[in-house]
């Protein structure tokens, strides 16, 4: 049976504080800094179930780190408008935005997507260094696999331990989108939408429609 939104939404917001909890007991009881959180946007409706997401989370989540393919032409004006409105909430509102190049274009062959997507990582490596995220969150564009493989390395290194959050997009009924598949592997919360996604896919974590 699904949850009502409200119920799943306060059912994800003690999953994404988990980080902050780890955070605050290694730095022995000392005045816990805000989380760094890194947020990969996406064409279509990906940027616009992201920030459905992000609107539930506390001035906590702050600065916030907008990554994004260059050749998105939608999602800078929807995170500038949310932007906009969240300082009117919160006057301390902190936000950047970053493009990087998108590692596979729709229906551009498997060939060439390895360069493209190598490429991408090289180029998302620096950037996700400087901005040393605490939390990564994404939801599906393929923007988010390179993003989160620089994250991945920088812990590898140990540079940075960045907590990956993946929320599989509601449209992903019965089967994961590619980003899905290889990140349900790496990611630290893998969280789906519908029942039969959580059958397949024993890891992940179901809370029901929460975008």
């Amino acid at each position: 049976m699904e949850l009502p939104l409200p119920a799943a939404l306060l059912l994800l917001l003690p999953l994404l504080l988990v980080p902050l909890a780890l955070l605050a007991r290694r730095r022995r009881g000392r005045r816990t800094p805000p989380l760094r959180l890194l947020v990969v946007a996406g064409s279509g409706g990906h940027t616009t179930e992201i920030l459905r997401l992000l609107s539930c989370l506390s001035e906590s989540y702050s600065p916030r780190h907008y990554i994004f393919a260059d050749s998105d032409k939608m999602s800078e004006a929807k995170i500038h408008s949310f932007e906009q409105k969240r300082s009117e909430t919160f006057s301390n509102s902190q936000f950047t935005l970053d493009r990087i190049p998108r590692s596979r274009e729709v229906r551009q062959s498997w060939t060439s997507s390895v360069v493209t997507t190598l490429y991408s990582i090289l180029y998302s490596l620096p950037l996700t260094y400087k901005l040393k995220p605490d939390l990564i969150l994404c939801n599906g564009p393929g923007t988010c696999v390179p993003v989160c493989i620089s994250a991945l390395l920088l812990g590898l290194l140990g540079i940075k331990r960045a907590i990956i959050v993946y929320v599989e997009s509601i449209c992903r009924v019965e089967t994961l989108s590619l980003s899905g598949k290889i990140l349900y592997h790496f990611s630290d919360y893998f969280i789906v939408q519908w029942p039969d996604l959580k059958e397949k896919y024993p890891k992940s974590v179901y809370l029901g429609r929460i975008v």
